[in-house]
């Protein structure tokens, strides 16, 4: 499971720089038109299919007396369940939705991120009783986490305050990190993996973290390059993902 979520996040991340996107948000109809054989959803139904899963696993993780025995098991399943609950109640109430989204795009995302959620705990649960890592990093990856979802949360704030209602317009962001790059909101994510690989420590943890962070690369990559083609105004300056950099 290491070696296949880090390869399918990767691949993913090449495929959304290629130009062959996952047919949600902005890219839901980018590129080839979509079959009308395809079922489509709502964007908020879709984007609920996308985390819901992942936030009941990392809940069900707490009737698990092995995992709420553990310190560093219990703070994890913690992390990911505040995780992906601020993701759903993003969806709730704060996003602005302008489409729908494609069925067949939603399963493969929610099912990446319920297997890396199962995983990730599961691979924590396997260290009990093991020596446990020679520096411990666990604080590290709590700062890192409430940052990473801090930071994610206000610019999806930003987001969702440049239409007014019933406006589904594309507009250039601004406020926030978006003066230096597309997609802050990204990099804060990218954040918040590294806060639970952090925290776990454990191989998997990382090698998703390094998947989770060549897809949103990807995706930022082409939604600068979405931008470019949109907007004749878009400053060239910023950028894609990091600051000054890519």
């Amino acid at each position: 499971m290491t070696a296949i979520s880090g390869v399918v996040l990767a691949y993913f991340g090449l495929s959304e720089a290629w130009g062959k996107h996952l047919q949600y948000s902005k890219f839901w109809n980018a590129g080839s038109p979509p079959s009308d054989k395809q079922l489509r959803i709502s964007s908020r139904v879709g984007m609920l299919l996308l985390y819901t899963p992942a936030l009941v696993a990392a809940a069900a993780a707490f009737a698990v007396p092995a995992v709420v025995a553990d310190d560093r098991c219990r703070l994890l399943a913690l992390a990911l369940a505040l995780h992906f609950f601020k993701r759903d109640f993003e969806v709730v109430f704060i996003h602005q939705y302008s489409g729908n989204m494609i069925l067949d795009s939603a399963i493969p995302i929610s099912l990446s991120y319920f297997s890396g959620t199962v995983c990730m705990i599961y691979a924590q649960y396997l260290t009990q009783g093991e020596p446990g890592p020679r520096v411990d990093l666990k604080v590290a990856g709590e700062v890192l986490f409430l940052v990473g979802i801090t930071g994610n949360f206000y610019h999806h704030h930003l987001l969702s305050k440049l239409r007014e209602k019933g406006d589904k317009t594309y507009k250039i962001p601004k406020g926030g990190l978006f003066g230096l790059v597309i997609c802050p909101h990204y990099l804060f994510e990218i954040i918040v993996f590294i806060g639970f690989c952090l925290i776990s420590q454990t191989l998997f943890s990382f090698f998703f973290a390094l998947g989770t962070l060549w897809y949103l690369m990807g995706r930022s990559y082409a939604t600068r390059r979405w931008y470019l083609s949109k907007f004749d105004n878009f400053p060239k300056e910023v950028k894609a993902l990091i600051p000054y950099i890519f």
